[in-house]
């Protein structure tokens, strides 16, 4: 466990071991997790419920530390939003399946919106190859 993350936690509410176990393991994931991805993982470190996991990933998605982002499969993928907003593009590998958050490229069309038109949120899915999936194989 980091004190940062027990520390994010913290700054939203009770930081319980479930939740710190979760958001730490989020944290250190390098592309969005599935809920089952996410089992397999915390597994290694001892049980955790699969209600307990559900509910510690819909906590943090409200608490503003994760974001869910839907998959073409209608598999729900989950990544550590951390210190700050989530407003970024993701990007589909169409090989893999990964997910991967695209943390400086930010989708400028919300700031040329028509008069009158406040922008809330939008979601955009890049499709393509990842690095690993783009290397030429042998």
């Amino acid at each position: 466990m980091s004190p940062t993350t027990e520390a994010l936690i913290l700054s939203r509410g009770r930081a319980t071991p479930a939740r710190v176990r979760v958001l730490d393991c989020l944290l250190r994931a390098t592309s969005a997790l599935t809920h089952g991805e996410l089992e397999e993982r915390l597994a290694r470190d001892g049980t955790l419920d699969r209600v307990t996991l559900y509910r510690v990933l819909d906590w943090l998605v409200e608490q503003g530390l994760a974001h869910k982002i839907s998959g073409e499969d209608r598999v729900w993928r989950f990544n550590a939003v951390g210190r700050e907003e989530h407003g970024h593009a993701h990007f589909r590998c169409t090989r893999c399946g990964q997910v991967f958050c695209l943390d400086d490229l930010r989708p400028s069309f919300a700031l040329a919106l028509p008069p009158g038109y406040v922008f809330g949120s939008a979601e955009l899915t890049i499709r393509g190859l990842c690095p690993a999936c783009n290397t030429p194989r042998v």
